[in-house]
């Protein structure tokens, strides 16, 4: 079972003046408006469309205590994105007798509680369960049973499969496949042949068959990233200004790092020029791991010096990968034990008063603090759990 809840007849955009369409209500939809479309692309396609600013911070509290409903229902919830989520209620069905019992009981909870619709899918699997719920918006419930896959899916277009993109559609396309049944029914080694390992899985898919599992939270692999990035107000060119914001960043993903116990040994930057379209990205790795804010940063900086920019910055994001998953202890010298104190001092004052409360000197007179994105990898606890501001 999938479930998606939605926020109706409203078209959402970031909190930052530069920003694109978060989502785009049912009507604007119709006028060609599209989730990811800049603003004044929107515009254009709806001149008397009515912007309204995401509340990013609700909107991610509201996630959770959601996806806390579901877990009263069954224990196998994996968060698929802030507004998605697959249940396997196989094992609770002696409780509550039918998967519909539990969607209308789940639905009616979250209404009640938050005034919202949510499109449930109902079916043998994964795959079959998110095409399910994206049939009938907003509000809508459709099952899929066993004996009617290939009748409800044979004839839909392949862009309706989750994780069918575009070039994977034109690509497709040009081998004469436009439906899910014409998927399925082509020769499986031509696929294979064309697409690897991947054509094994597309022809599968064709077929309405996937057999990965609901996985819970505690049972996901450990995370393999810790990150942050930043889409500036404006353009930037000066050293100052990027080192200011590149001290910040470092400082959020340390923070995020140190609190699960977490070091990384290689240092990435991202940087995305003024035309939107131009970005590179390098990485340095280092001789040990690190998790604190300015090692993080002078690793960012060393990248940034073997570089030459060429052209303003409209984006800028630091990760620290190649991780290590451990408990800290305090350094055995007294120059290095006085720096972990400093910064234990300062998380401990950060996490009770809110973040940056204390901060770096150089970060005194800037306006953005914290995150204003909620990553696709963002999940209500736990590592991937960014707090938005």
């Amino acid at each position: 079972m999938r479930i998606q809840s939605c926020v109706e007849n409203q078209l959402l955009i970031g909190s930052n003046g530069r920003t694109v369409i978060t989502t785009a209500s049912y009507e604007a939809r119709k006028y060609g408006v599209k989730t990811g479309m800049a603003i004044w692309e929107a515009k254009r396609q709806c001149p008397q469309i009515i912007l309204v600013v995401g509340d990013n911070r609700k909107y991610t509290y509201t996630s959770t205590q959601i996806f806390n409903m579901m877990l009263d229902y069954t224990p196998l919830v994996e968060v698929f994105s802030i507004d998605e989520a697959f249940l396997d209620v196989t094992h609770s069905l002696q409780i509550f007798g039918t998967p519909e019992r539990i969607v209308y009981l789940l639905k009616a909870r979250i209404k009640e509680s938050f005034g919202l619709t949510c499109s449930v899918g109902i079916a043998p699997n994964k795959l079959l369960a998110k095409l399910a719920s994206d049939m009938k918006k907003p509000d809508g419930l459709t099952l899929i049973g066993r004996d009617d896959v290939s009748r409800v899916i044979d004839p839909l277009p392949i862009k309706d499969l989750c994780g069918i993109g575009s070039r994977m559609e034109q690509k497709l396309n040009l081998l004469g496949i436009r439906t899910i049944g014409e998927l399925g029914r082509f020769p499986v080694d031509i696929l294979k042949r064309k697409f690897g390992v991947v054509g094994q899985h597309l022809h599968d898919m064709g077929l309405g068959i996937d057999n990965s599992p609901v996985v819970p939270a505690s049972d996901q692999d450990r995370v393999k990233s810790v990150g942050h990035s930043m889409t500036l107000k404006q353009d930037i060119f000066r050293r100052q200004d990027i080192l200011r914001y590149l001290l910040q960043l470092s400082e959020m993903v340390g923070r995020r790092a140190r609190r699960y116990s977490v070091s990384g040994k290689t240092v990435s930057l991202n940087v995305r020029y003024a035309d939107f379209y131009t970005s590179w990205g390098k990485q340095k790795t280092l001789s040990k791991p690190i998790n604190q804010s300015n090692d993080i940063y002078q690793a960012a900086i060393d990248i940034l010096d073997t570089v030459e920019l060429q052209q303003p910055v409209r984006l800028l994001g630091i990760r620290l990968t190649n991780l290590q998953h451990r408990i800290e202890q305090l350094p055995l010298f007294q120059q290095e034990r006085k720096k972990a104190l400093m910064v234990q001092a300062m998380d401990a004052a950060n996490n009770r008063y809110g973040d940056f409360t204390v901060t770096f000197g150089s970060l005194l007179d800037t306006e953005e603090k914290g995150s204003h994105v909620i990553s696709p990898a963002w999940r209500p606890d736990g590592i991937r759990c960014v707090e938005i501001k």
